[in-house]
Formats: C-alpha cells, sequence, structure tokens
C-alpha cells in the first residue's frame, strides 16, 4: 500500500526536476560565455604599472589562448627576478597588473602561438599604464 501511495509523488518530483533543469544548463551556457569573453589578469606585486594586450593574427582576427611571457629584473643591481606568463582570451586579450614602475633595461613582452611569434618592448618609467597590440608572425 506505501509503494502504490509514494508512486505518484516519485513520479511527481520527477516531472518537476525534469522541467527545472533547461533553465540551470541555459544560465550555465551564458556564464561560460561571459567567462570566455572576461579578460584574464596577472598580478605582479612588484609595481603600479600595468600592460593591457591585445594579440592578432596578420589578418587582424583575435588570437585565442596566446601566450605571453615577460621576464622582469628588478630591485639593486637587478638582482630579483619574477616570470610572468598568461594566455589569452577569445577575444585575444590579457593583462598584466603590478608591474614595477622603473626598471633597468625596460621589458620586453613576448606573445606566441604554436608557429607564430611576436614582441613588444615597453619602459615603463616613460608609460606606466601601456596598451599592446601585437600581431603574430610566422617563426623563421
Amino acid at each position: 500500500m506505501r509503494t502504490l501511495m509514494l508512486l505518484p509523488l516519485l513520479l511527481l518530483a520527477g516531472f518537476a526536476f525534469s522541467q527545472t533543469s533547461p533553465a540551470p544548463a541555459a544560465a550555465s551556457n551564458a556564464a561560460q560565455t561571459a567567462e570566455a569573453h572576461s579578460v584574464p589578469s596577472l598580478d605582479g606585486g612588484i609595481g603600479s604599472c600595468t600592460a593591457d594586450f591585445t594579440i592578432n593574427d596578420v589578418a587582424g582576427k583575435p588570437v585565442y589562448n596566446a601566450t605571453i611571457k615577460v621576464h622582469i629584473a628588478y630591485g639593486t643591481w637587478s638582482i630579483r627576478k619574477l616570470d610572468l606568463q598568461i594566455n589569452t582570451n577569445v577575444d585575444g586579450k590579457a593583462r598584466f597588473t603590478g608591474l614595477p614602475d622603473r626598471v633597468k633595461r625596460g621589458l620586453m613582452f613576448q606573445a606566441s602561438d604554436p608557429g607564430r611569434y611576436g614582441e613588444a618592448f615597453d619602459d615603463p618609467a616613460e608609460t606606466c599604464n601601456k596598451q599592446f597590440t601585437i600581431a603574430l608572425q610566422k617563426k623563421n
């Protein structure tokens, strides 16, 4: 008898869950899309300067998952070293924050994707908050 009473409840519960499941999936897709377009940021924690990047191919299309690297030698006699690396989002964008405002030799940013490469130089003493657009070229 109890089994017969529980059967309608289980059917109703199953129906209720099947009716509400598409909404979270749609919300999940929207969250994934928003996350794909959010600009990845990496904080070096050694200053107040920033470097914003847009990485494109030679046709001007954004490059997804391109790697941007920078080696920073800072402090007295440039004895302290820091290597930072970040990948771009679907729009080809990435950002470094917390970069030093003075370095002896400047900062050389290297962007790469399998088979393609590009560089950008910055002297943070002259331009502390800089925006770069790098077009990746085929490696020689």
